[in-house]
């Protein structure tokens, strides 16, 4: 509608304007990182810019056997999860009080963590390896579970919202 309600009679979830904001910044950043990660996972000539030795050693992490779920290689997993993440994080959806909207977005971050803790123990327990780009995912995914844990609990619905 044009006042910017969602029509009568329905209310709308209202949440700090700086957490979808927030959130869209977080899975922008996720999804730059997987769309270069599935680059280098699929180019011949364009390498990993990361350190090959040590316990930091991306190229050890990103063709390890680990570096493939379910015969797909993990960054098309982060791709498809950032996107998503992208949309759920939109101020449009976060306005909205359907309870099926809140908690699919909660359950997709929270699936985002589960999936990175076993990528987390992969790295520390079978690779023997850090990398660091893949890191930088697992903080960011963190970061976008707290933020739509934080923004779901504080969040209320306010059927005059949409009038304001």
């Amino acid at each position: 509608m044009a006042d910017g309600s969602d029509g009568p009679g329905r209310s709308t979830f209202v949440v700090p304007s700086a957490v979808p904001w927030a959130g869209l910044a977080l899975a922008a950043g996720g999804l730059a990182i997987s769309v270069y990660l599935t680059i280098v996972h699929y180019s011949t000539s364009v390498t990993l810019a990361c350190t090959t030795s040590g316990v930091v050693n991306c190229e050890k992490v990103t063709t390890s056997p680990e570096s493939r779920f379910l015969g797909a290689p993990v960054p098309l997993f982060g791709l498809a999860f950032f996107a998503l993440m992208l949309v759920a994080n939109l101020p449009a959806l976060w306005r909205r009080d359907e309870p099926w909207i809140r908690y699919g977005r909660l359950a997709l971050a929270a699936g985002g963590v589960v999936f990175v803790l076993y990528l987390v123990y992969a790295e520390l327990f079978r690779i023997d390896a850090i990398c660091l780009w893949c890191s930088a995912v697992h903080v960011i995914t963190g970061l976008l579970f707290g933020l739509v844990c934080f923004g779901t609990a504080l969040g209320e619905s306010d059927p005059d919202a949409a009038s304001n």
